[in-house]
């Protein structure tokens, strides 16, 4: 693992932390699960492009997708 890909997994690990609280605080689904994916989808990506793609797009979800 490179030095980036680390710092990645960090920062998307405790983004998704935060929203997965947020979530959980305010009993909404989509940003629950978007933290839980945004704490685990790390583990699973290849590149560091991958993370930053994935990561952006996990934060964005719960701004338009309300259920």
């Amino acid at each position: 693992m490179e030095t980036a890909d680390i710092f990645l997994s960090l920062l998307f690990g405790c983004i998704g932390f935060g929203y997965f609280m947020y979530g959980r605080r305010t009993k909404n689904i989509v940003t629950r699960y978007c933290g839980i994916g945004m704490i685990l989808y790390p583990y699973l990506a290849s590149s560091s492009w991958e993370m930053l793609a994935v990561g952006g797009g996990l934060m964005l979800v719960p701004r338009f997708v309300e259920i």
